[in-house]
């Protein structure tokens, strides 16, 4: 499929967003897009203040973070995704928005473009459907993870149509961009999520139990296991209201090993959805 020249990516979120700095970062020019062009804005903005980190760092100069959003344009609509070689997505995790987004870019976007859906729950083969005969075979999931430019994994999930020369394209993406893609088949949860929650869940458990903490769980997990960041951060951090949200989908696909804890639907009910919000399992400054 050739190299990869431009970038286009749908939804300026947290996770969105850091995928584009990826791209840019990696030398590839990049659009996104965004309902209002103020919301893209403030997500450009917000890269300034990841790329500062990398200066700090010592990962990256001052002109190479001046270059690297240089790279990016935004838009709110769609101008700019017909040349891209490849489409990510990044919206809100619903079915019917994301596949409001591809059957428009499926009219809109060049017939060799690569799709890939950046969902973290939803079948691919089923958003897959949104797109037309002549796309489908380059339909994908592209699963990031959060902090996304920073985190290394990539799960790449081929739908039941995908052509095999789509996921060797969507691999050396990855690759490119300093990644480390792993292939996934597409079943519920892909696999690290299944991993990830199921060890949520049980975290949940043990401090509904009352055995610790969620400091303490965390510190456990740091310095028992060698996990970066604990479980109970992490949440926090991945927004609570998507963890039950993607909780509810494995537990309806695998029973009950991934019931979601009642302690979880209640903080999500109270609206302490973690670090958007300033208060989760623990309490920000916003």
């Amino acid at each position: 499929m050739g190299n990869i020249k431009k970038v286009g990516v749908a939804g300026a979120g947290m996770m969105g967003s850091e995928i584009a700095l990826c791209f840019a970062a990696s030398g590839i020019n990049v659009v996104i897009h965004e309902i209002s062009l103020d919301l893209a804005q403030r997500a450009k903005e917000r890269l300034g203040g990841v790329l500062d980190k990398s200066i700090k760092k010592g990962k990256m100069t001052e002109e190479e973070t001046i270059a690297s959003l240089d790279r990016i344009s935004l838009t709110d609509k769609f101008e700019g995704f017909e040349d891209a070689d490849l489409v990510v997505e990044a919206v809100f995790e619903d079915f019917n928005t994301k596949k409001e987004v591809f059957s428009r870019l499926d009219t809109l976007c060049k017939p060799e473009c690569v799709f890939a859906t950046n969902t973290s729950s939803l079948p691919i083969t089923l958003l897959a459907t949104s797109v037309g005969p002549q796309r489908i075979g380059k339909f994908l999931g592209a699963h990031f993870f959060s902090p996304a430019f920073v985190m290394k994994l990539v799960e790449v999930i081929p739908a039941l149509d995908t052509d095999e020369s789509a996921v060797e394209f969507m691999m050396e993406c990855c690759r490119t961009i300093g990644k480390e893609p792993v292939r996934v088949k597409d079943v519920a949860g892909f696999a690290v999520n299944r991993l990830l929650h199921a060890m949520w869940v049980e975290a949940c458990r043990l401090l509904e139990e009352g055995v610790a903490s969620p400091e303490d769980i965390d510190t456990a997990c740091r310095y028992g296991l060698g996990h970066p960041v604990g479980p109970f951060a992490l949440m926090d951090l991945t927004s609570n209201d998507l963890n039950l949200k993607v909780q509810q989908i494995l537990f309806d696909a695998y029973g009950e090993r991934f019931r979601p804890r009642p302690i979880l639907k209640q903080l999500v009910d109270a609206k302490h959805l973690g670090r958007k919000t300033g208060r989760g399992w623990y309490t920000y400054n916003k």
